[in-house]
């Protein structure tokens, strides 16, 4: 993985430049939301908002925000679930989805440890962080991170962030910060979305030990069989319901986890 972008959550001031930035890039339509008392809004991604920012108050009344997306993980759960290829690695690492390929399974929305991806219930079609690898591959940086005003997101080599990351941590650390850490560095391979942190991962809403899941390995498994019986026209109407009927009720089941 060349490039990744790096999160400086105590550089952030939550002004949402980056998730704005997403929207306007990618031609994203806004969506239906309502005060949940929070300031995170929407609660979490969707099919059309792939960049949201997550605010968090600890119990001593100091605010943690993160900016949230797609990891890009070196060992990406939705890449290895998905039965037909629609999920892949491009060649600086990102984590590309096709959207004519995606037969709205859902397994990658199951899979995923950080909840990323969703599917759209109008075009049964994932939705998810594209990387901005039309702007990547053409000398630019991604939208979020240009439009950033504080310098809380960089984008670059990977070697080099993490290097200066880790020198921010120590100098964190001398400022009183004492759980200062990185997050990204190695889980899941290594993350494509690096976090300088001050305190533990789940305090900012990230999973502390992301992983593949059981379920993962099984799919990954028959994944390889499944695309082979597509590439020969072999797939049967019924399964290719079956599974679109299955994402669907994946979905169904996390917005309604969302409106509690």
């Amino acid at each position: 993985m060349a490039n990744i972008v790096l999160i400086d959550t105590q550089k952030c001031m939550a002004c949402r430049g980056c998730q704005v930035a997403c929207k306007d890039w990618n031609q994203l339509p806004a969506g239906i939301t309502k005060f949940r008392g929070t300031y995170t809004n929407p609660p979490n991604l969707q099919p059309h908002t792939w960049t949201h920012m997550v605010f968090n108050e600890t119990d001593e009344g100091r605010w943690l925000f993160a900016k949230y997306a797609c990891m890009h993980c070196t060992e990406a759960a939705c890449v290895d679930v998905c039965p037909a290829g629609a999920v892949s690695h491009t060649k600086n690492g990102t984590v590309w989805h096709d959207v004519d390929k995606c037969i709205g399974c859902g397994l990658c929305v199951e899979n995923c440890p950080f909840n990323v991806p969703h599917l759209d219930k109008l075009s049964n079609k994932m939705g998810k962080c594209t990387g901005c690898i039309e702007r990547t591959t053409n000398g630019l940086k991604p939208a979020c991170v240009a439009t950033c005003p504080n310098g809380a997101l960089e984008y670059g080599d990977r070697d080099e962030l993490i290097a200066k990351a880790q020198q921010r941590v120590e100098d964190l650390k001398e400022k009183g910060f004492t759980q200062a850490h990185l997050y990204g560095a190695d889980e899941m391979g290594g993350l494509g979305r690096v976090y300088i942190l001050t305190q533990q991962p789940d305090a900012y809403g990230l999973p502390v030990n992301p992983k593949y899941s059981a379920s993962t390995y099984l799919w990954q498994t028959a994944r390889l069989p499944l695309r082979k019986l597509a590439s020969v026209g072999l797939i049967s109407g019924a399964l290719l319901t079956f599974l679109r009927w299955r994402g669907n009720r994946i979905q169904s089941k996390k917005e309604k986890e969302n409106t509690l």
